[in-house]
């Protein structure tokens, strides 16, 4: 029988996009067919967004594909100025993220295991990775630590992420961390659904404690927020990993503004990679086309990618960054709306 030891020796290496350029293979994917084509166009899609002048570009991210090796993609889109604000699963950022910057690992597994075994050795799957369940429960004690440390009054995401990244600048072990990048770029995160993921255990855990007097997360600032961003960058671009509350989250800001009094232009440039069908009416919140019906997405410069993320992301997101169109487009800054009020 497997050891504890065994099963966590392989750790997940994260795909480096800078060291290759995919220029070449995604060209020659323009001119086939299917997936291929559709991947090639999306490239050119997101590339066009890094070259809007003045436009925002907004990375939404849902799935496991920072556990499965494409972390280090987004935090090279943020250290070089190709991503404005991020929404993402609370797992993304936390589980996976903060969880590697305290240390911590994700390793090489196989989904063909008894998980009644590693359910007894206090180990979880995420399909074919493995992670230490106890060093996860340590992540959550680290949130109840920074929860502990902050005046008790509701929070955004946003709010709290950025104190997560305050607490790595003096205590991550790892030289990359998304979190702590986006904080030293001023990028916001915003996590709608944060509490679902390590997170939520570490806030339980402080609210428990101090019943009378603790922090809180507001996930209507957080949509608030998001809103007063889309009204400051009419033009703007999704580039979306996977669907769901990130992905919805950030397409209503448009709707949100005229609620608001303000109309604002619908998202000019949008690319989804994912999986989902289409048939269920879902489509991990609806296709793009779908979107524009609710006056959410532009359809001129749309792109559905039906392909599993960690196949084709690596590609995409080297062909941008290899074009450079990062290197002289503006630098949004986010994060420096709310810290002035």
């Amino acid at each position: 029988m497997a050891t504890k030891k065994d099963l966590l020796k392989d750790e997940i290496e994260h795909v480096d996009v800078k060291s290759f350029d995919a220029t070449p293979i995604i060209n020659a994917m323009d001119k086939m067919s299917f997936t291929a084509r559709d991947t090639a166009r999306a490239a050119k899609i997101f590339d066009m967004m890094i070259g809007e002048k003045e436009g925002a570009v907004f990375l939404a991210l849902a799935g496991s594909t920072s556990a499965g090796g494409c972390m280090q993609i987004y935090v090279d889109m943020v250290k070089n100025n190709m991503i404005d604000g991020i929404i993402a699963t609370g797992a993304s950022i936390v589980d996976m993220d903060f969880f590697e910057a305290l240390g911590f690992k994700h390793y090489r597994g196989s989904q063909y295991v008894d998980d009644n075994q590693l359910r007894g050795l206090y180990v979880d799957r995420i399909y074919d990775t493995f992670i230490d369940e106890e060093q996860l429960q340590n992540c959550d004690q680290t949130i109840e630590k920074i929860a502990d440390s902050l005046e008790p009054r509701p929070y955004s995401s946003r709010e709290f992420i950025r104190e997560m990244g305050k607490y790595l600048v003096k205590h991550s072990k790892k030289k990359d961390s998304l979190v702590q990048a986006a904080y030293e770029h001023n990028v916001p995160i915003f996590c709608p659904a944060f509490s679902d993921s390590s997170a939520g255990f570490g806030l339980v855990l402080h609210q428990h404690k101090h019943p009378d007097r603790h922090m809180s997360i507001d996930s209507v600032k957080d949509f608030r927020e998001l809103t007063y961003i889309k009204m400051n960058s009419p033009t703007s671009g999704l580039f979306m990993i996977g669907g769901g509350v990130p992905k919805n989250f950030i397409q209503d800001t448009v709707v949100c503004a005229e609620i608001l009094g303000k109309e604002v232009p619908m998202h000019k440039y949008a690319v989804q990679i994912t999986v989902a069908d289409v048939r269920d009416g879902a489509c991990s919140s609806s296709t793009l086309k779908e979107a524009s019906s609710w006056g959410k997405v532009d359809t001129t410069y749309e792109q559905m990618v039906y392909a599993e993320a960690t196949s084709v992301l690596p590609l995409i997101a080297s062909y941008v960054y290899h074009s450079g169109k990062w290197k002289t487009r503006k630098k949004h800054e986010f994060t420096k709306m709310f810290d002035k009020k």
